[in-house]
């Protein structure tokens, strides 16, 4: 489909009255053109309900704290679950497409979109990745169809860039069950997850082993985390495992290693670049709309040399986070991707949008800080994805790593890899 640029908007629109789906002013070079009219088709249903029904009550959940339960459903109709995958009743779509999924959720509501990827990306791919084809089959229909909510729990209270060196969580092999010993922090979803995939030590053997730790498991408790001001609506909570017992049917077969563990990450390590992405058109977004209707001295602020200054950099970052974003989806299609790929996408795309977001508010000027203009929410939770699924310093490392072949993580002495 060819495309001329609205004048008004700067948007790339179609050339045809057959659009899909309406270009995004954020999306300046027009990369949903990328996808199929099929997918283009999925990625609208999307956005209306986005707009539809997550626009309306954003603000009151993440101000109150309190997760919109009554959302699932409508995610569920949805059927977007799991569409990177195969299910006997529909082919694999393209991490393209799940990718711009995540954009469209995160530039209405960054909170939602992690919901969403902690339960159809994290646990869900813990499980397909890690899991025998029995538990597949025994948990994978229900997550699709969001009648079982899943988290993932591997940062604990006292370990998050270095889990990997020793996790404190242990599980100890007891007949035909495991128990589970330790606390997880930060687990996303994990107030009310049905199934919670847990990585855990392997007291006998020191090796990470993943396990899924069912709702009602005795010597399992969540306590929702309080006092957070980023992604409020996200129902962090505090995991503790006093003795629980799980199955061993409930272990994870394949996930013998932290290798196990990285194989999940690498996959939504790039997914956080999306959120980023997303969360930047959000702010542009808003801040463009200000600044027409702004009046300062006689004239719309958006008249002002400096006020364009921010908007046109804003729209900068988006379209050089997107063309990073946008190779990253086209790795993982073809199965070409690496870490250090995913953590220089989530580093740059991150740090672009702390100064979108910082440069949004500044347009709004002091009516930035209020709620009810949207832009304080984006700004707050900007600070959440510019640190889970690996901070600034740690993605810096693994990539310091790959360009030198010398690792320089703290506690480990300078050395060539490979």
């Amino acid at each position: 489909m060819s495309t001329t640029t609205d004048i008004t908007t700067g948007a790339p629109t179609p050339s045809t009255d057959e659009a899909v789906l309406t270009p995004l002013i954020g999306d300046f070079y027009g990369y949903a053109e990328l996808l199929s009219a099929e997918d283009q088709e999925i990625l609208a249903r999307v956005r209306r309900f986005a707009e539809e029904r997550i626009a309306p009550i954003a603000d009151r959940a993440w101000a109150s704290t309190e997760f919109p339960y009554d959302l699932i459903p409508g995610f569920a109709e949805l059927d977007i679950v799991g569409l990177g995958r195969e299910w006997p009743d529909r082919p694999a779509h393209s991490k393209l497409l799940t990718s711009m999924i995540s954009m469209e959720l995160s530039r209405i509501d960054p909170s939602m979109a992690t919901f969403f990827g902690v339960h159809g990306g994290l646990a869900l791919s813990s499980i397909d990745l890690c899991g025998s084809e029995e538990q597949k089959e025994r948990w994978l229909p229900a997550m699709r169809r969001m009648e079982k909510i899943g988290a993932f729990a591997l940062s604990e209270p006292h370990g998050g860039s270095d889990v990997a060196g020793g996790l404190e969580t242990t599980a100890r092999r007891e007949g035909d069950d495991w128990i589970l010993d330790g606390g997880k922090r930060w687990i996303g979803n994990g107030t009310f997850a049905d199934l919670v995939v847990v990585w855990a030590r392997d007291v006998a053997d020191d090796a990470v082993k993943g396990f899924v730790v069912e709702k009602g498991t005795p010597g399992f408790t969540a306590t929702k985390m309080e006092g957070k001001l980023a992604l409020r609506t996200v129902q962090n909570a505090d995991l503790t495992f006093e003795g629980a017992r799980v199955p061993e049917a409930n272990r994870l077969q394949h996930a013998n290693s932290f290798k196990d563990t990285n194989r999940v990450l690498r996959v939504t390590r790039g997914g956080v670049a999306w959120n980023a992405v997303g969360a930047m058109m959000g702010v542009y977004e808003l801040a463009r709309a200000y600044a027409l209707e702004r009046v300062q001295f006689g004239q719309p602020i958006a008249s002002y040399q400096l006020i364009q200054d921010h908007l046109v950099t804003i729209l900068g970052r988006i379209t050089a986070s997107i063309a990073m974003a946008v190779r990253v989806a086209q790795l993982q299609d073809g199965d070409h991707f690496r870490d250090d790929q995913a953590a220089l996408a989530k580093r740059e795309c991150t740090i672009a949008l702390r100064d979108a977001v910082a440069r949004a508010r500044e347009v709004l000027g002091g009516n930035g800080v209020l709620l009810e203009n949207k832009v304080t929410r984006f700004f707050n939770d900007a600070e959440a994805l510019y640190s889970y699924e690996g901070t600034r310093e740690m993605n810096t490392l693994v990539v310091g790593r790959s360009i030198t072949g010398i690792g320089a993580f703290v506690g480990h002495a300078p050395r060539r890899e490979g």
